[in-house]
């Protein structure tokens, strides 16, 4: 009975988009009594309620088709009440594991601040997720997180059992960040167990629901939280970016030497913020210096996944909300992150 339960809904697809309302995870807590009663939640994004009446009614006449089947109970939640405290917790010594549910994981890292890694990371995401992949977005930069103005997304994620987090959603990427818990202007103060203990935390704790991929936005450098990761969840590789410059190029290596000491593949590394193109005269400048990344790549027999410019579209699309992917799909811009997804997807990863 459950599994045709399963099969009616999924032939509902979630208005914001990536598949199904089985596959993105907005059907949870389902059951179904030895009487045939049906019973479980649509967990709907904050302030799209209105948008998913429609989608109960459809969700309560397919079941109501589905033989055997009795009274249907569902509960449209789009309520955030405060979230559980993420306090340290005593890491168990245990190796690296899978998330159940979660078919891949890709680290996106860098080895200094301010080459872009995040907006590179959300661009990712949601062309992946237009290639029709069920994609996860861990903000794990716990010290700068800023995924949630990137994606649009704001709103504390809810806890209904005081245990269990429930990820926020948007341009069809299911979300957690650690700037969901806490105010925008809110420093973290934190020392390297709290650290650990709440990257756990939103590993293990979180309903990602079944993906295709997670990907993990990293703090940069090579510290608890790169460790972390790669000792407690199986990482299927990493992704470096970097600028063309000698001085970001210096702190890639040790980020790529790092993981390699991790066992943690190199999937390919992106040159950022590569050449400038004046909008004015057409003139294009290298400011950071150019082929440094492909150089570099090619000595390490690493693939050179994308070379994307320094663009003010760019900048703007993730400062309003909506990466370039999503506000300019059809652009040059939205192609170098849509050849790294399709590469990700082709190398079997995604």
């Amino acid at each position: 009975m459950r599994e045709a339960i399963l099969a009616a809904l999924k032939t509902i697809e979630d208005p914001a988009g990536g598949g199904d309302i089985v596959a993105t995870g907005v059907v949870r807590a389902l059951t179904v009594s030895a009487e045939g009663a049906v019973r479980f939640v649509l967990d709907v994004p904050a302030g799209r309620a209105e948008a998913y009446k429609p989608v109960k009614s459809a969700a309560e006449a397919k079941i109501a088709g589905v033989e055997g089947a009795g009274p249907v109970s569902v509960v449209m939640t789009a309520a955030t009440p405060p979230p559980p405290d993420l306090k340290p917790q005593k890491p168990e010594p245990k190796g690296p594991e899978r998330i159940p549910g979660i078919a891949h994981i890709i680290a996106v890292a860098s080895g200094k601040g301010g080459v872009g890694k995040s907006t590179v990371a959300s661009n990712l995401a949601c062309a992946l997720a237009q290639r029709g992949r069920r994609v996860g977005l861990l903000d794990a930069d716990v010290y700068g997180p800023s995924q949630p103005r990137m994606l649009g997304v704001s709103g504390r994620p809810a806890s209904p059992d005081g245990k269990t987090i429930l990820p926020l959603r948007n341009h069809g990427v299911t979300m957690m960040s650690l700037g969901l818990m806490t105010n925008d202007d809110q420093a973290v103060v934190w020392r390297g167990p709290m650290l650990m203990g709440a990257l756990q935390q939103m590993l293990s704790q979180v309903q990602w629901g079944a993906l295709d991929v997670l990907l993990v936005d990293l703090p940069p450098g090579t510290g608890d939280v790169q460790m972390t990761l790669a000792q407690k969840a199986h990482v299927d590789g990493a992704v470096i970016v970097s600028t063309p410059q000698d001085v970001a190029l210096l702190d890639a290596r040790k980020g790529i030497d790092m993981f390699k000491q991790l066992n943690v593949p190199i999937l390919g590394m992106i040159e950022n913020m590569s050449t400038h193109i004046c909008t004015n005269c057409g003139h294009e400048e290298h400011v950071f210096g150019h082929g440094g990344v492909a150089s570099e790549a090619a000595k390490l027999g690493v693939p050179l996944l994308a070379e994307i410019p320094l663009d003010l579209q760019i900048r703007l699309a993730s400062d309003g909300g909506a990466p370039i992917v999503v506000s300019d799909p059809d652009s040059a811009r939205a192609a170098a992150f849509g050849t790294v997804a399709d590469a990700l997807v082709e190398a079997g990863v995604a």
